[in-house]
């Protein structure tokens, strides 16, 4: 029941803000506040020697942003706003949490290594488009960056068959932020985020230092 409430005053909310952008009239200042989801390829990026790929990895991520005018045709804005991000890493790098603090190896031999997050999104943003306040399917240029902020984090890897798992472990950055840039047209647009803070703090394998960050490409859609 709860569910079949939210999902009418879901669709009555978009009925709403749909109603007045259709009042708008050509010319009007307008905002194009927005739900966006994305889902995206990932990487480990500027990995240490030791460590010699990353196997397939995938994030996704969901929120909403406010838009606000910054020129009276509405092409130019800035947005800011708050989401949800979920990382799903199968990668080479041992980390476990020991007794003396966070122990780095490289993970070639396992028979499994997996890295999750969740974190909670800020992004803001710099906004080029071609719309107008009648014309919603346009091209679009949106840069800018996205500070993160980690709510949990999980390493779990097999060895020898068996099974260790450790949480929230004490050497994980988590405040990180990184460049992000959205092209595309209409709903589809491709997404890019270049991360700037290393994953790791304090982190170094075999007398090499851990400056591992995240590399994440795919497609982000915007809604409304």
């Amino acid at each position: 029941m709860k569910n079949i409430i939210f999902i009418v005053f879901f669709i009555m909310t978009i009925s709403k803000l749909s109603a007045q952008k259709d009042s708008l009239q050509l010319g009007d200042s307008y905002a194009d506040d927005q739900i966006y989801f994305s889902v995206s390829y990932a990487q480990f990026n500027n990995q240490p020697t030791a460590i010699s790929r990353s196997n397939f990895s995938y994030a996704v991520s969901a929120g909403f942003l406010k838009d606000v005018i910054l020129n009276k045709r509405g092409n130019i804005s800035f947005a800011a706003g708050v989401g949800y991000g979920f990382n799903f890493f199968n990668h080479e790098l041992k980390v476990e949490e020991l007794s003396s603090g966070t122990s780095f190896n490289s993970a070639s031999n396992l028979a499994s290594n997996i890295f999750t997050s969740h974190n909670l999104e800020f992004p803001i943003e710099f906004r080029w488009r071609t719309s107008t306040a009648k014309k919603y399917d346009f091209w679009r240029i949106y840069g800018g960056v996205k500070f993160l902020y980690n709510v949990s984090n999980t390493f779990r890897f097999e060895e020898n068959g068996t099974k260790f798992s450790y949480n929230n472990v004490s050497a994980f950055n988590n405040f990180q932020y990184g460049l992000t840039l959205s092209v595309g047209y209409d709903v589809f647009n491709l997404n890019l985020f270049y991360g700037l803070t290393p994953v790791f703090k304090n982190a170094t394998i075999n007398g090499e230092e851990i400056n591992t960050t995240i590399l994440k490409f795919g497609f982000i859609f915007y809604i409304l």
